[in-house]
């Protein structure tokens, strides 16, 4: 992994028990895209963000 992640993108979603299992498949395939997701939970809701490696 490259040093810096710049974050480009914010989501919040409802509560999904999977979640991760969404953000760990994204990670998995586009990797090679220079793309790293993230996952948090707020109040019963999850944020998935977006990150670009610098």
């Amino acid at each position: 992994m490259k040093d810096k992640l710049e974050l480009i993108a914010s989501k919040e979603f409802n509560y999904y028990e999977e979640m991760y299992k969404v953000v760990d498949f994204l990670n998995k395939n586009l990797s090679e895209k220079d793309l790293v997701f993230g996952i948090t939970e707020k109040d019963d809701k999850h944020i998935i963000n977006i990150y670009k490696e610098k």
